[in-house]
């Protein structure tokens, strides 16, 4: 498939290359500066091609992937932008062209305006530093987000109730464990009764989250730690020498976040008792639209428990709600997602929520409400594929029941 549109990329690239450079040779009047930026350009698709061609996926090296996502966020979507402002620019030069063509036959076709060519360099080059700052340091600017929960028939003892959510830690992404402690911190100064993670706990490899057993097992809560598994932690996004390795992946995953303090819901219930009243915890598998696995399965997960009991529903994929969930018989008030990230990138102010995400996942950040139902999609605690964050912040999430 690659190798049939390599023709159709490469003329891509060549022609946006070309495009942009206009603009740089309309401003920049040193040709050494336009050769000196030749060479940077063609140096860096250099690396991209050894990076790609290099690449062992057999060999677990994930920060080859961040180095390739990073390259193209800072150089070529930028380019992407600048072309765009240029093109919209020409347009207007194509019609001004045109007026005056039918008014002045002799009239000569004008030259790019320099302010155009400076605000499309600039814009590109505003959109390179947000992605740059992303990755130093938009992944660790996690903040604690809290929302309160309705919930109907909530017994007396869990009014008040602190749950705090987290989802999509993607531990593969982070090559220094101690650089999350700060969230830690943030995590154990809420004073959570309960602690929910919603899945995506690595990339792909159980071993993965070895480094992090230590970090993880020092969040503290009143009544426990629950976890389900997302799609990555199935492995299938990884290389395998044999099934039998890869059926081994989720059960060492398991054991490792058990290590680490967390219960694994498989499809099953736990509930918290105080006073004799119980809130009940679901945990399903991963269920995504396809291509994303489907192997949670709500009937056998909510088996005997009351229609009326109040329940908390932890399933990573937000598809699940609309396909299954909220008409489900079992009567779940609130589900808790992850999965999106936001895309990590977009817009995320009081009035103004905006990702490209959102064109794939209508319901990909924060507090949804649909018959009668409720679900919450968390903006996840670490990055995958791109390693930063750029308007979509990690976020922890604390829900007070009332």
């Amino acid at each position: 498939m690659i190798n049939k549109l390599f023709p159709y990329i490469f003329c891509g690239i060549l022609i946006l290359e070309f495009y942009v450079y206009q603009a740089i040779k309309n401003i920049v009047e040193s040709k050494k500066i336009r050769r000196a930026y030749w060479c940077f350009t063609l140096l860096l698709y250099i690396v991209v091609i050894v990076l790609m061609l290099s690449y062992d996926k057999g060999s677990r090296d994930l920060h080859r992937i961040h180095w390739l996502a990073s390259l193209f966020t800072l150089f070529f979507v930028p380019k992407v932008l600048a072309a765009l402002v240029l093109l919209l620019g020409d347009f207007f030069r194509l019609a001004e062209f045109g007026v005056q063509k039918f008014r002045h036959p002799k009239k000569n076709f004008p030259g790019r305006r320099k302010f155009i060519s400076l605000t499309a360099l600039g814009l590109g080059g505003m959109l390179s530093y947000a992605f740059l700052d992303g990755i130093i340091w938009g992944k660790y600017r996690h903040f604690v987000r809290k929302v309160k929960i309705k919930f109907p028939q909530l017994p007396a003892s869990f009014k008040g109730y602190k749950i705090l959510q987290i989802s999509d830690v993607h531990c593969g992404s982070f090559s220094h464990p101690e650089k999350l402690q700060h969230a830690i911190d943030m995590i154990n100064a809420q004073g959570a009764d309960l602690i929910l993670f919603t899945g995506d706990m690595v990339n792909a490899y159980a071993e993965e989250f070895i480094p992090f057993v230590s970090l993880f097992s020092s969040i503290r809560s009143k009544d426990g730690k629950y976890a389900v598994l997302g799609n990555h932690d199935y492995g299938g996004y990884g290389k395998w020498k044999s099934k039998a390795e890869h059926d081994q992946n989720i059960p060492k995953l398991i054991e490792l976040e058990k290590q680490a303090g967390f219960q694994i819901l498989r499809n099953e219930f736990t509930t918290i008792e105080k006073n004799g009243e119980k809130l009940y915890i679901v945990g399903v598998e991963n269920w995504g639209l396809p291509p994303f696995p489907q192997y949670g399965d709500l009937d056998r997960a909510t088996r005997n428990i009351p229609i009326e009991a109040p329940k908390i529903l932890m399933s990573h994929d937000p598809t699940h709600f609309d396909e299954i969930v909220k008409k489900h018989p079992s009567n779940i008030h609130l589900t808790l997602s992850g999965h999106t990230h936001g895309m990590q990138f977009g817009l995320d102010l009081k009035n103004i929520k905006w990702s490209p995400v959102q064109y794939k996942y209508p319901k990909w950040a924060d507090l949804y409400e649909s018959m009668g139902k409720v679900l919450y999609v968390n903006r996840g605690f670490g990055v995958i594929g791109y390693p930063g964050r750029v308007g979509i912040n990690p976020e922890i999430t604390v829900f007070e029941l009332i």
